[in-house]
């Protein structure tokens, strides 16, 4: 690859607590990663319309307010139509497990929860790429 692996960092919905946003976005940074953080209160639409214009290899949504259910299928749905494929989809947040594995089997990457070691995000984030992303 020839340039740093681009991830957007998302907060979807009135979810307003986005420190371990910040926190992830500064340690992907630290990774050697260039991460563009959209901010709080973005719609699905929204994240992904920038991750288009953005050309990201990969969407990371943070997300506590028990959304996810919802969220990331509307986000999957949305890159398929607008045929972002090759993209991961990942994040984190307070997600069951349960609900973990349901997402993963809808074609979501994988999910951390709160505490996730950072360097476990940026290592899966880098392989994932390396393996999915031509260029």
């Amino acid at each position: 690859m020839n340039r740093p692996i681009r991830v957007l960092v998302a907060k979807v919905g009135l979810d307003g607590h986005d420190r371990g946003a910040k926190v992830i976005a500064t340690a992907l940074r630290d990774a050697g990663m260039e991460v563009i953080y959209t901010g709080l209160r973005q719609t699905p639409e929204m994240v992904v319309n920038a991750a288009l214009q953005e050309d990201v290899d990969a969407i990371g949504i943070s997300i506590l307010s028990g959304a996810h259910n919802t969220v990331f299928p509307k986000v999957l749905d949305l890159m398929k139509q607008k045929q972002l494929d090759g993209v991961l989809l990942t994040g984190g947040g307070i997600i069951p497990d349960e609900d973990m594995e349901q997402l993963s089997k809808a074609g979501v990457g994988k999910l951390f929860a709160p505490g996730a070691n950072t360097h476990e995000i940026a290592d899966y984030i880098r392989e994932w790429v390396n393996v999915h992303r031509k260029y």
